[in-house]
């Protein structure tokens, strides 16, 4: 066995352990954690394939960012696992029923699954061959020129969905005490503030 097969086989079983813990973990903190380990595998399996930039895209963004924010979500929100807990166990045996009739269709698929003729060919004539070009520039290649359009409208939908779920969410309660920042610089030293002479012995 080569260094690559043990390194592969390394990763590929911290990966698949690791979502497996993040799912059956009952301390949320414990979940999160065993999720940075699955990226951490993944990133391994991407450096092992070649895919370098992939590789960094996702320790910076998924290990970085997106674990990170959830690990400090966690940690900092009091959220009551216990009745968290007892919710969840009145969806067990719909969610049995939904993951049953989930393997009962991949199964079907499975089943009568047929690679084509053309289909290795196909995926390997996607990108250039690895001596030609390196990954990064093949994947910049294929989204801002081959697909740039589709790029772009996926940008588009996401922006759309952004705005919309800012639109959806902004309330204007009369309740609510709001920064103006306008009415902050111009307002008038003399008239917000005023001078009392308070003597002694008695207060306001």
């Amino acid at each position: 066995m080569s260094v690559a097969d043990f390194a592969f086989y390394v990763f590929a079983i911290t990966t698949v352990a690791s979502g497996l813990f993040t799912v059956v973990s009952k301390n949320p903190v414990h979940s999160v954690l065993w999720l940075i380990a699955a990226f951490l595998g993944a990133t391994g399996l991407f450096v092992l394939l070649g895919a370098e930039f992939l590789a960094m895209i996702l320790m910076i963004i998924y290990v970085g960012a997106v674990a990170i924010l959830f690990l400090f979500v966690v940690m900092m929100l009091d959220v009551d696992f216990a009745e968290l807990k007892a919710e969840m166990a009145k969806s067990i045996p719909v969610a049995l029923l939904i993951g049953t009739v989930l393997l009962m269709q991949l199964g079907a698929v499975l089943g009568v699954w047929q690679f084509a003729d053309g289909a290795e060919a196909a995926r390997a004539a996607i990108t250039p061959a690895v001596e030609e070009i390196h990954n990064t520039a093949a994947l910049g290649q294929i989204l801002y020129t081959d697909y740039i359009l589709l790029f772009q409208m996926a940008g588009l939908i996401l922006l759309v969905a952004m705005i919309g779920a800012i639109v959806l969410t902004m309330r204007h309660r009369t309740n609510v005490k709001r920064q103006n920042v306008i009415a902050q610089m111009h307002r008038d030293p003399a008239a917000a503030m005023e001078l009392k002479d308070v003597k002694p012995g008695q207060g306001l």
